[in-house]
């Protein structure tokens, strides 16, 4: 798929910004949709092909955590948030619900359209750490690198594009302990920025989609000061 067939969804109340943001991402080739609120953006999502939405947090009617939340019910497609606040919570909190990747305003025009990009390139192009496409078995938790699926005991999990990028790089190099600098500069394949908090959350929300007690877990495994693994 080439930068001219992506349709990016940005939603945000401010109809500046919207227009704004439109203008840098048409100059990429992408075709862009434009919603107001959360509500009008679910209803953009269900009639059109949308491969990553930019999602304002503060929105009347449904925000962007909300329509994170409810997006990823039925959707695994990239997510940036977009912040008025550089408060940590915020950033953490679209995290957890499911979104990829977070933008402070104000933000820079160019970094933002570098950031959509790279998780456009990620969510085409999944399970290509190693180049090779091939069927990872650890104990019940399976990866197929050709389907781009994660399995717990035949049952399909879904993850979103980092989640998998993340178990992918683990269970393809498993028993070997990553540190969170390197899993983030691997995975969002930029220097660390504030990686141990992106991190973290990411890590507890595959433990709770892949660990029957998330708690005690049997795959992914901590090695405190270190980093994390994937049990072999």
């Amino acid at each position: 798929m080439t930068v001219n067939n992506y349709q990016v969804l940005v939603v945000d109340d401010e109809e500046e910004i919207r227009d704004a943001i439109e203008i840098y991402l048409k100059n990429e080739g992408i075709t862009v949709l434009k919603a107001k609120d959360g509500i009008e953006a679910l209803e953009l999502l269900h009639e059109h092909e949308v491969h990553l939405m930019i999602l304002d947090i503060m929105m009347p009617r449904l925000d962007g955590i909300s329509a994170t939340h409810k997006v990823r019910e039925e959707k695994n497609i990239p997510i940036i948030i977009l912040s008025a606040k550089s408060e940590d919570t915020d950033k953490i909190l679209g995290l957890q619900v499911g979104a990829d990747d977070y933008v402070t305003k104000p933000f820079n025009p160019m970094e933002l359209v570098a950031r959509v990009k790279s998780q456009l390139r990620r969510y085409v192009a999944l399970g290509t750490f190693e180049g090779v496409n091939k069927v990872i078995d650890l104990n019940g938790l399976t990866l197929d690198q050709a389907s781009k699926q994660v399995k717990v005991n035949d049952e399909l999990v879904r993850l979103t594009p980092i989640e998998y990028k993340i178990v992918e790089l683990l269970m393809v190099n498993a028993g070997r302990v990553f540190s969170i600098n390197e899993i983030y500069e691997r995975v969002w394949k930029e220097p660390n920025y504030n990686a141990e908090n992106t991190v973290a959350v990411h890590i507890r929300k595959i433990r709770e989609k892949i660990e029957i007690d998330a708690k005690n877990p049997r795959y992914l495994k901590v090695v405190w000061g270190i980093g994390y693994k994937m049990e072999k």
